[in-house]
């Protein structure tokens, strides 16, 4: 017989407080004075009622230990199973739980965030993706508990439908995130589900916000956001009237907002903090500089990523210098030294792929979800052609990703208001030996042989240049070109032939004569 787990509806409960009394002692008895106590207790000892009392209850009390000799209501029934299930090697991932959206009409997960604090909670966004149905929904996201999946720890209430929603890495109280309408919105959970604070509309972006991120500052109130309409803001939560700073992405670094690029996914790493990447709709990695003494400067350079939109992008935290990126129907591991191609590829696949993230534990693993509602999870140090295991969580397609800090829990939001929480195998979430170094060797290897042949290309291209620029000097110099060459003998070839005709007429008429 197999038993597995099933995921149903559950019951609401709600949780009422109560006034308590220590031991329930009488108000004029203080618990702690032991003198007191005992007088309490030798004079409730030769009481009738509380001896009638307890002979009454005695025999209930005995029945229930009784029922407790014969049923161990704690025995861990199946314990051989799961410890051979834990140590097998095969890779698994299992449901653990599914957080639906309670509005009737259900809504896209767009955006999930796990609390600093050891991961209890889930912060999740709800949105339509579709152009101008917001209207018709609830802009109501939500806070999880994730021991309680039946309802929501706390609904937040933004001005518009939230996109992206962030957990503050340093505070877990503090939440931001971007609105449909363009709008950033802050948080603070001590004083309920309204927004603290939010944007301007006439200083804020002009297309929905699909990505902020928390900056590591002193004051720990320092955030940016990314969005379609070409820009990229950054924000002070004390003071959100209106951004701190603003780049346009426009490759021409003109800064003309009309021609600049729309940014759909945006990666910071604390490890470099004045670098940032943008993964823009048009397919391109915009890597920039913020640092930078000009706005026209601070667009550093770009990779030509995918054939669509980037939907994410992201450093690998223990080697920074590579970075994740996934869009149209593949996910691409670049280095940051090699802009010309990546140095990984996955296959095409049948489905779209929406969503991606690294392992926050093991280097060489990493997560994509897809549209047919399929998570795979891949560890390159052992197979980069397929994924280690793929798993079909739903029957929608999945909109976004994120991995507790732990390595073990994973959540994955669908495009029917799901959020599932999956656990992963210990073999998949626990640092292999040496993996690392490993790692880092062999993609140090990987990268040189690739510098060594963008170096070859360039040194044949630089040599075919200069064998042109030879010749068209010795033309110069009075040689001509093959294109001439090859008119002047058309030109002499037809003035023999024409020759040629006029001295047999010639020939013919003296003949005749």
């Amino acid at each position: 017989m197999c038993c597995k787990p099933t995921n149903t509806v559950g019951l609401e409960f709600i949780s009422h407080g109560m006034n308590h009394v220590e031991g329930g002692w009488p108000k004029d008895i203080d618990h702690e004075n032991m003198e007191q106590t005992i007088r309490f207790r030798k004079k409730a000892g030769k009481n009738e009622a509380y001896i009638s009392s307890i002979l009454q209850l005695g025999s209930v009390m005995e029945l229930c230990i009784r029922q407790n000799n014969a049923i161990d209501k704690y025995e861990q029934y199946f314990e051989d199973e799961e410890e051979e299930e834990e140590n097998h090697n095969a890779p698994y991932a299992k449901t653990m739980n599914v957080l639906r959206d309670p509005h009737q009409v259900k809504r896209t997960v767009t955006s999930l965030s796990w609390s600093p604090d050891r991961g209890r909670k889930l912060a999740a966004a709800y949105s339509s993706v579709v152009f101008q149905q917001t209207s018709q929904l609830s802009t109501d996201s939500y806070i999880w508990d994730i021991e309680k999946p039946s309802i929501p720890e706390m609904v937040l209430k933004p001005p518009s439908p939230l996109v992206c929603l962030e957990y503050n890495p340093r505070v877990s109280y503090t939440l931001m995130g971007g609105c449909y309408n363009g709008q950033v919105a802050y948080w603070d959970t001590r004083r309920g589900c309204q927004t603290v604070a939010y944007s301007s509309v006439e200083h804020s972006h002009k297309d929905p916000v699909y990505k902020v991120i928390w900056l590591q500052s002193k004051t720990g109130t320092d955030a940016f956001s990314a969005s379609t309409d070409g820009q990229v803001l950054w924000w002070d939560v004390r003071k959100l009237s209106e951004p701190t700073e603003r780049l346009i992405l426009d490759l021409s670094k003109e800064g003309n907002l009309g021609g600049a690029l729309g940014g759909i996914s945006l990666e910071f790493e604390i490890t470099m903090p004045t670098k940032f990447m943008v993964g823009t709709e048009e397919g391109l990695i915009i890597s920039c500089n913020r640092k930078a003494k000009t706005p026209a400067e601070k667009i550093v350079c770009t990779y030509d990523g995918h054939r669509g939109s980037v939907y994410a992008v992201q450093r690998n935290p223990f080697l920074p210098k590579n970075f994740l990126t996934v869009g149209d129907w593949c996910a691409r591991i670049w280095s940051e030294d090699i802009k010309e191609s990546s140095i990984i590829n996955t296959k095409n696949g049948v489905s779209e792929l929406m969503d991606a993230c690294w392992s926050p534990v093991r280097p060489s693993v990493f997560f994509t979800v897809k549209m047919n509602g399929v998570l795979d999870i891949w560890d390159i140090l052992f197979n980069q052609s397929d994924p280690t295991l793929s798993v079909k969580v739903c029957d929608g397609g999945l909109y976004s990703i994120r991995v507790e800090e732990n390595g073990r829990l994973v959540a994955c939001g669908s495009e029917k208001g799901e959020a599932t929480l999956l656990e992963i195998s210990s073999g998949l979430s626990v640092p292999q030996k040496n993996e690392k170094s490993l790692m880092f060797e062999r993609e140090t290897k990987r990268e040189k042989i690739l510098m060594g042949r963008q170096r070859e290309i360039r040194l044949k291209e630089r040599c075919r240049s200069e064998q042109s620029r030879e010749e068209e000097v010795v033309r110069e110099d009075g040689e001509e070109s093959p294109q001439e060459l090859l008119a002047r003998a058309e030109k002499d070839f037809y003035s023999m032939v024409e020759v040629e005709l006029k001295r047999r007429r010639k020939g013919k008429d003296l003949i005749e004569v």
